[in-house]
């Protein structure tokens, strides 16, 4: 891994940086919302919290089952861009945009709760994002990768079997699925 870390450097600082892009976007665009998506927002949110102190249960094992289907569709759609030469923009077009859904979240949380909205931040987005942001970046990288080596190989020189750079792109991909199956995704509130 730390070889294969080195190989694509230049493509791993390339999308951290796309995604820090998105997280600054994300948090600049709580700014535009008008007053009216504000409050909406705001009563959504405050249901929520009203729930959470009226001791509601949260079934924990259904959200483990939402939170990683969707991680897993993120994962298998940057996968299939990858298999693609037209999918490497798309790529680069999704950890864009988990970088501004990340981004949206905590300045929104932070906007309007302040430090309460950031240690909520802190407990509830931070923990699961410590391995979903890894695990995507490591996915894209992959699949940019493999997604240039088909350019170089498959249209330029013609030489060279795509069998083995297809299972390594396939096995790093299946890796992080794996990973995200240790995400903190939430936890069980109904034994109070």
């Amino acid at each position: 891994m730390k070889q294969y870390i080195k190989e694509n450097l230049p493509l791993f600082i390339f999308i951290s940086v796309l995604f820090v892009i998105g997280v600054v976007f994300g948090a600049v665009m709580v700014n535009a919302l008008s007053m009216e998506q504000k409050q909406e927002m705001t009563r959504h949110l405050g249901s929520f919290f009203q729930e959470v102190n009226d001791g509601a249960e949260f079934d924990s094992q259904q959200s483990f089952v939402q939170a990683f289907g969707m991680h897993m569709k993120w994962l298998l759609l940057i996968w299939l861009f990858g298999l693609s030469i037209v999918g490497l923009p798309l790529i680069l077009v999704l950890d864009f945009l988990k970088g501004v859904l990340i981004g949206f979240t905590v300045g929104y949380l932070v906007g309007q709760m302040s430090w309460k909205g950031m240690l909520f931040a802190l407990v509830s987005v931070a923990p699961q994002n410590l391995i979903v942001i890894p695990a995507i970046l490591f996915a894209s990288v992959a699949a940019m990768s493999f997604s240039i080596y088909m350019i170089k190989n498959r249209f330029m020189s013609r030489n060279g079997t795509m069998y083995q750079p297809f299972m390594r792109y396939t096995s790093i991909t299946l890796l992080m699925g794996v990973f995200l199956l240790g995400v903190p995704y939430g936890k069980d509130t109904s034994h109070r």
